[in-house]
C-alpha cells in the first residue's frame, strides 16, 4: 500500500519567500515576476499542469499574488489569487499568457515598482511586457533573478527532502523489481514497463518523470524492443520524480548473474570511488577537486574510460548546483543534495558499469540517501 501523499509545507514556502525577499532587497528590486513551474511551486506549494501557464508576482514588501489557471488552488502560500480561463470548453488555449498577464495587471495597477526582476529563462515577453508596463518600466531593463533562485534552491528544506526521499523510495522498488526480472531474453521495454509500475505502486499516483536510461549493453538510452543477452551488463539510471521532486541514482546488473573478472574489477574500482566520496565531501570542498580525485582513481583501471561528469545537484530539476564537473567552480554547502555517479565503459565490460548514489551534505560530512545495494 502506498504511503500517505506528501505536499509542500505552506509555512516553509513562506520562509523561502522571505529568503528571496532578502535577495530582492540586496539588489534593490521592487517586483519580481516568476513563471517557471518549478519556481512557482517552490515558493507557493502550487504546481500547475505543465500544459497550462501560471505566474507569481512578489513585491518588495512581501505581498504575493498568483495567477492560476481555471480555478483557485486548494493550497497556495500567497496573499491573493486571480484566476483566468486556460481552457475554453476543455480546449487548451494557446494564448494563456495573455489572460495570465491581464489578470495580474488588474491586481497590480495601484502598485508602483521601479526595478523589475524575472526568471527570464521561462518568462514570456507578453507577461513581462504587461507587468513591467504597469510599473512604467522598459522590458529591456528587467533583471534576471533566475541565478539567485537556483542558488536558494540548493539547500533543501524538510518538506522538500520528504518529497525527494519518496522519489528515492520509488527507485528502491524499481531496483527490487529489476533484480527479480532481469535475465537473458527479457525485453528492454518489458523492464521499463515493470519498473514504471513498481514506482507508481510506491508513489500511489502517477509519477511526474521516470528517467531515461533503460538500455542493456549500452551506456544509457531509452528502452528498445531488444532482448538482454547473457554476459551483458544492464545499466539502470533511474530518475523518477514525485510531485516534481527528482531522485537520480543508478545501479548496474549482470544479466545472467555471473559477472566476469573484468566486470568485477571495474565494479570494485567504482565502489572505491563512492567510498572516497562518502568520507571526503563536507562543506567548503571544491567540486573540481573531488572530480579530479575520482578521475585519478578511475584512470588507474585500464579496462574502461570515464567520459562524463562525476555528479550534480538534484531537486526540482534533475541537474542542479553543485556541479561535480571541471567546467564549474562550485563548492559543497551544508544542505546540498547531490549525486555521485562514477562509471567505467569498455568493450570487455559489455558495455560498462555506472553506480550512482544520492547524498545530503551535513555540517561535517554527508548522509547517504540511497539504501539499495550496489551489487552487480
Amino acid at each position: 500500500m502506498a504511503a500517505p501523499h506528501l505536499q509542500l509545507d505552506p509555512d516553509l514556502c513562506r520562509q523561502r519567500q522571505h529568503r528571496f525577499l532578502e535577495v530582492m532587497a540586496e539588489n534593490e528590486i521592487d517586483r519580481v515576476v516568476i513563471t517557471a513551474q518549478e519556481n512557482i511551486y517552490y515558493f507557493t506549494g502550487f504546481r500547475h499542469h505543465n500544459l497550462m501557464t501560471a505566474a507569481l508576482v512578489m513585491e518588495a514588501d512581501g505581498y504575493c499574488v498568483l495567477s492560476a489557471p481555471n480555478k483557485e488552488p486548494e493550497i497556495a502560500a500567497v496573499d491573493d489569487v486571480v484566476v483566468f480561463e486556460a481552457q475554453w470548453l476543455s480546449t487548451l488555449r494557446q494564448d494563456q499568457f495573455v489572460d495570465t498577464s491581464t489578470a495580474l495587471s488588474a491586481v497590480l495597477d495601484d502598485q508602483s515598482a521601479g526595478r523589475i526582476g524575472a526568471d527570464c529563462r521561462t518568462s514570456g515577453p507578453y507577461v513581462l511586457g504587461v507587468i513591467a508596463g504597469s510599473a512604467g518600466v522598459n522590458v529591456a531593463e528587467v533583471i534576471d533573478v533566475e541565478p539567485a533562485i537556483w542558488d536558494l534552491r540548493r539547500k533543501k528544506d524538510p518538506d522538500e527532502l520528504a518529497m525527494m526521499k519518496r522519489a528515492i523510495d520509488c527507485t528502491t522498488a524499481m531496483y527490487t523489481r529489476a533484480r527479480e526480472i532481469i535475465q537473458p531474453g527479457i525485453c528492454e521495454l518489458e523492464v521499463y514497463n515493470q519498473l514504471h509500475a513498481a514506482a507508481v505502486e510506491v508513489a500511489g499516483e502517477a509519477i511526474t518523470y521516470l528517467g531515461n536510461d533503460y538500455q542493456c549493453g549500452e551506456r544509457g538510452g531509452m528502452p528498445r524492443e531488444r532482448k538482454a543477452q547473457a554476459g551483458e551488463l544492464y545499466i539502470l539510471d533511474l530518475g523518477p520524480a514525485y510531485r516534481g521532486y527528482f531522485a537520480d541514482n543508478c545501479r548496474t546488473f549482470s544479466v545472467d548473474g555471473n559477472p566476469t573478472d573484468d566486470q568485477i574489477s571495474a565494479w570494485n574500482t567504482i565502489s572505491e570511488v563512492l567510498d572516497m566520496v562518502a568520507i571526503t565531501v563536507k562543506p567548503g570542498l571544491r567540486c573540481q577537486d573531488l572530480f579530479e580525485k575520482a578521475s585519478e582513481m578511475l584512470g588507474e583501471n585500464a579496462l574502461g574510460v570515464f567520459p562524463h561528469h562525476l555528479g550534480h545537484g538534484v531537486g526540482l530539476y534533475p541537474h542542479e548546483t553543485p556541479h561535480l564537473n571541471p567546467n564549474w567552480d562550485d563548492e559543497f554547502r551544508e544542505g546540498d543534495v547531490f549525486t555521485a555517479e562514477p562509471g567505467l565503459y569498455g568493450e570487455s565490460l559489455r558495455a560498462g558499469i555506472r553506480l550512482e548514489q544520492n547524498y545530503r551534505v551535513t555540517s561535517d560530512g554527508v548522509e547517504i540517501l540511497t539504501p539499495f545495494p550496489l551489487d552487480l
